[in-house]
């Protein structure tokens, strides 16, 4: 479909928004007028009260302008000067696609790229561009792979799908809008009529009566029923609009095809969608595993250490790429990625898939400056105050952090049963405590779960075993990084951080732990191993 044609659609469900509240306002008027004509004043009186309250939430609807303004997505303004091959790249893709370049690129820290435009007149008027790089996927992707999601972008933007953007929000606002201030209405109905009953029966039960059930669900029937109608109206207005944009992102994937080759543009597609798990885990696992001990990787790193997951994860990256879900997409429904990468995998060879690969990030000047830049932009005021360190005395300081505050209330217990201060607390002392028998007054003081506070005799014993090995172990480990002879590492393939113990005792202290935790104590080996 044209884009012409796809904006007289657009325009025409905008303006039978209109259309509907006009119609349903002169329906209301007639009725009024036809009170007053032919009825009696008080009949008439409460029929103008009955069509002012569903006239109102349709006025709201139709009258309040106010719109939402355009997301502002925080990332880097970069110009052609400081970023030129990237410049250069999305020239010669708006060249041709036949649209015109955006005025601005701005790289974010999303795994994703989008075309906006700033338009006028509900998008009638074209407006600024802009376009917006999402620096994870240029991590990620090759340069081939990135061009044709840009190009993609660039198609958007010469079928006015950008413009198109503008009136169909406002159409879809204006009539949730609307919905809403209906369903309030409905609310305050319900509310009445069940105060209403509510007092009824009241007074019924005061005079020895049976009181009749409260239920309200009658209240508000003309509201119902207008809130339905716009619901249908938001439902036909929805399965057309998602329909022009089912056909629009064929569109533009056809534009990435001629452009950058089908196999670039189907594997730029597969790689998106697992660069959107892996990043997700990435910045979960790695990016902020500091942040709650006040630290962050280096600056570069929060966006740029997604580098190290990729390059240590090649067989788990294939096996995502092979495993995309696959779900066909409904005939008036946004596709289904799966969908999209089918009917361009179904597509002739073009043979391209022998062209160079090289990675996307070599578009960018300065890769490790820029990212860092990147970072200034988009991190909160307060997580850019956080402290940098390089990632092995990251992890290790964070973790170390950590294990103090998991093993405080193991400490804190100690300390209660000696008489000790909680907070100085060492594996020793708790040793030492466990030596002269206090270990199920220990186990005693730690968490239980309701199962655990009900058991009595060796079944409750059973059960806070665990919680003291537990306890006993995060100790054990403090004190072993306290001695400086074991560090926190942190794995890139398996999202775990392990302590490295000294030669031996990773297989030796599970053994030390049980001896401790056991009915009758044995400490013998665990204080030969916390012996430097």
């Amino acid at each position: 479909m044209s884009p012409t044609l796809r904006a007289v659609r657009a325009i025409a469900l905008f303006a039978g928004f209109y259309l509907l509240g006009i119609l349903l306002l002169c329906v209301l008027c007639v009725l009024d007028w036809a009170a007053f004509r032919w009825t009696w004043i008080p009949v008439a009186v409460m029929v103008l009260a009955r069509t002012s309250a569903l006239a109102l939430p349709i006025v709201r609807g139709m009258f309040v302008l106010r719109m939402p303004k355009n997301d502002d997505v925080r990332g880097l303004h970069v110009d052609d000067t400081r970023q030129p091959r990237l410049w250069a790249t999305v020239r010669d893709l708006a060249d041709r696609v036949g649209t015109r370049t955006p005025d601005e690129i701005v790289l974010t820290d999303q795994v994703n790229t989008s075309a906006v435009e700033d338009t006028r007149f509900l998008g009638l008027l074209a407006g600024r561009r802009r376009l917006h790089v999402g620096l994870p996927l240029m991590i990620g992707l090759s340069e081939a792979q990135l061009r044709s999601v840009l190009a993609h972008e660039m198609s958007r933007f010469a079928n006015s799908d950008t413009r198109l953007t503008a009136i169909n929000t406002r159409g879809r606002i204006q009539t949730a809008r609307t919905i809403t201030h209906f369903q309030e209405w409905v609310g305050k109905a319900v509310a009445t009529e069940r105060a209403r009953q509510e007092k009824k029966a009241a007074k019924a039960l005061a005079k020895g009566r049976k009181a009749k059930k409260i239920d309200p669900s009658d209240a508000g029937a003309s509201l119902r029923r207008m809130t339905a109608l716009y619901r249908r109206y938001a439902n036909f207005s929805r399965r057309v609009t998602l329909s022009d944009s089912r056909c629009a992102q064929f569109a533009a994937d056809a534009a990435a095809v001629r452009i950058t080759g089908r196999d670039a543009t189907a594997s730029a597609l597969r790689e998106i969608q697992v660069l959107l798990d892996i990043h997700e885990d990435y910045m979960d696992t790695y990016a902020t595993l500091g942040v709650a001990a006040g630290m962050l990787p280096p600056p570069g790193q929060v966006l740029g250490g997604l580098r190290h997951v990729l390059a240590a994860r090649g067989d788990e990256l294939d096996e995502m790429r092979d495993s995309l879900p696959f779900e066909p997409s409904a005939p008036y429904a946004h596709p289904w990625v799966t969908d999209r990468i089918a009917r361009i995998e179904a597509l002739p060879d073009d043979g391209r898939a022998s062209e160079p690969v090289e990675p996307a990030l070599g578009l960018l000047v300065d890769t490790g400056r820029t990212l860092a830049a990147v970072e200034e932009q988009v991190l909160t005021p307060q997580m850019l105050r956080l402290r940098r360190v390089d990632w092995p005395d990251l992890v290790h300081e964070s973790m170390t952090t950590y294990g103090m505050w998991s093993a405080q209330k193991f400490r804190t217990a100690v300390a209660e049963v000696t008489g000790g201060d909680g907070s100085v607390t060492d594996a020793l002392d708790a040793l030492d405590a466990l030596d002269a028998g206090a270990q199920w007054q220990i186990a005693d003081r730690l968490p239980k779960s309701d199962e655990a506070r009900a058991a009595t005799g060796r079944a409750a014993r059973e059960f806070a075993r665990p919680k003291l090995r537990d306890g006993l172990r995060q100790l054990v480990e403090s004190e072993y990084v306290r001695q400086g002879r074991a560090r926190w590492r942190l794995s890139w393939i398996d999202n775990d951080t392990s302590l490295e113990l000294p030669r031996g005792h990773e297989e030796m202290l599970p053994a030390a732990l049980d001896a401790t935790v056991a009915d009758v104590p044995d400490t013998k080996l665990l204080r030969e191993l916390l012996t430097p």
